[in-house]
């Protein structure tokens, strides 16, 4: 596998969440490159200092989407944008939510959980460790179950309606934000923010190789976290090849190919599909 480029792993330079990047720089099919400042993924941007939000700050971003579940908000806390509009949280566990900058200069804050019962690994991890049992934690993830859990859930960013819309409208966002800056994020920055980056990039024309190589990078990024998790979790804590598989095979399983699934999967037009690639790449 190639390893992706400095310039293709541009890091967002955030001490407090490492993992921030420009997905600038990836080539695609047409000879054509991703366009470095327009499409930046991260973790969450909960605990930001001060030298953190001034770089944030001077990106100029448009939108800000949050694919965290109400719970990981309110545990974890809203993001530390600058100009970012504060948000009264929904009631309802998967409503979405948008609010606009009240000066009309600032980026955009847009809500959209992505998560299930059956799939909230934030809620399930914090039930295994609060227990204290380590029986309890290698009930819930022992044996393989960790990884199968999360194999399950790419399948499931794929088959479900509501996760497929989510994902959806990060795409339509970034085809009609004109290159302007758009940053999507979770809590890792790893799952939903990984298959948000793989949708973007392999709808931008960039090869499936590249694709797999920016999702596991998270793994460079994030090692000094993730050699501190304990083996038990470390299956939730990894970007794993197969787990992006996981979710390109369900893909494949259900569409004929990659434009079938942006029609009639994510339900975009041909008009997005040229507006991203117009505005995202150079």
């Amino acid at each position: 596998m190639t390893a992706p480029s400095t310039e293709t792993a541009r890091s967002l330079g955030l001490a407090a969440a490492v993992n921030a990047r420009d997905l600038g720089g990836y080539r695609t099919a047409d000879g054509r490159t991703v366009r470095p400042g327009a499409l930046l993924r991260a973790e969450a941007l909960s605990r930001l200092g001060e030298d953190d939000r001034a770089l944030l700050g001077a990106l100029g971003l448009r939108h800000v989407v949050d694919l965290r579940s109400l719970d990981e908000v309110r545990h974890l806390g809203a993001d530390l944008v600058p100009g970012l509009p504060a948000a009264v949280l929904p009631l309802d566990a998967a409503a979405t939510l948008t609010v606009a900058a009240a000066d009309g200069l600032g980026p955009t804050l847009h809500h959209l959980p992505v998560f299930s019962a059956d799939f909230d690994l934030y809620v399930e991890l914090r039930r295994a460790l609060g227990s204290g049992d380590p029986a309890a934690v290698h009930a819930a993830l022992g044996d393989g179950r960790a990884a199968a859990m999360m194999t399950s859930m790419y399948r499931w960013f794929v088959t479900d309606a509501v996760a497929r819309s989510r994902f959806a409208t990060v795409l339509r966002l970034a085809a009609e934000a004109g290159g302007a800056p758009v940053l999507f994020h979770c809590t890792a920055g790893k799952d939903r923010t990984g298959w948000t980056a793989a949708l973007l990039l392999t709808a931008l024309g960039v090869d499936r190789e590249s694709v797999r190589a920016d999702y596991l990078l998270t793994n460079e990024r994030s090692a000094a976290l993730i050699a501190r998790v304990d083996p038990l979790m470390r299956p939730l804590a990894r970007a794993e090849e197969a787990y992006l598989d996981a979710a390109f095979e369900e893909l494949a399983r259900g569409w004929d190919d990659f434009e079938h699934f942006w029609h009639d999967g994510l339900g975009l037009t041909a008009e997005h599909l040229a507006a991203l690639r117009a505005s995202c790449t150079v």
